[in-house]
């Protein structure tokens, strides 16, 4: 079995007929399974940003302060 991962635009004309296209051999159980992935709630810049922060940390480009820290070097 294959597995394919399609994001369809179900605004569009040609969108919503490729859905009914493969909704129609959905149907039969044994010739294609529609999976439906949970979307995430975050924006996905932010996602990016947050992975290549941490990518940073583990190469040691960045340096992790204690919040409890913070202040004691501004006086």
């Amino acid at each position: 079995m294959t597995t394919i991962t399609l994001n369809i635009n179900e605004k569009t004309e040609k969108g919503k007929a490729l859905l009914a296209f493969l909704k129609a051999f959905y149907e039969e159980k044994e010739v294609v399974h529609i999976v439906e992935e949970p979307k995430s709630p975050y924006n996905k810049e932010f996602v990016a940003k947050i992975e290549k922060a941490r990518k940073e940390i583990i190469d040691g480009k960045t340096t992790i302060i204690e919040a409890d820290s913070i202040w004691e070097g501004i006086e």
